[in-house]
């Protein structure tokens, strides 16, 4: 048991809290900003709008469901890719392993969303005159770059893994 306390397995929990912690307070400052003000946006600019909206799906609001059950269904899978992530990280190291505690801090802090307000608060939005990216939030930041770092990795060391293998 005292193994799996050591160095690194507070670094990874400090990163993955770290991650939480930023994600919860940027969530509640604009739920509760939301809430005082009737409604009103936080910011609008020319390209960056903060403006709460709650997501029922997943990414970018896809998979939303007026239906509980299949949200329920969509939750219960989301876990389970939590999980799967958690035990990805026991066989990873160096630059991937970091990638993967970016991705699950993130899915950790719209898991504890939909599972406290069955809904995702998404509030960042990106937009050129009326064309307005999908709304996302601080998870989805983390997530995003965890996923695209996982991509380069693999298309850069998993190319070259693959030719010295070949030698």
């Amino acid at each position: 048991m005292v193994k799996y306390f050591n160095k690194s397995f507070l670094i990874n929990f400090f990163l993955i809290l770290t991650i939480f912690s930023i994600d919860r307070f940027s969530k509640i400052y604009v739920i509760n900003f939301h809430e005082k003000n009737y409604g009103l946006d936080l910011y609008n600019s020319k390209f960056l709008n903060i403006s709460l909206i709650w997501n029922e799906g997943i990414a970018f609001g896809l998979l939303s469901f007026s239906d509980k059950f299949f949200y329920h269904i969509l939750t219960f899978f989301i876990g389970v890719v939590i999980l799967i992530i958690l035990l990805m990280l026991n066989n990873s190291e160096g630059m991937k392993k970091y990638s993967l505690l970016l991705i699950l801090g993130g899915a950790l802090g719209n898991f504890y969303d939909r599972i406290f307000f069955e809904a995702v608060p998404d509030f960042i939005d990106f937009h050129v005159e009326n064309f307005h990216w999908f709304i996302f939030n601080v998870s989805d930041i983390f997530i995003t770059v965890g996923v695209v770092l996982m991509i380069l990795l693999e298309m850069f060391l998993g190319r070259s893994k693959f030719q010295n293998d070949k030698n």
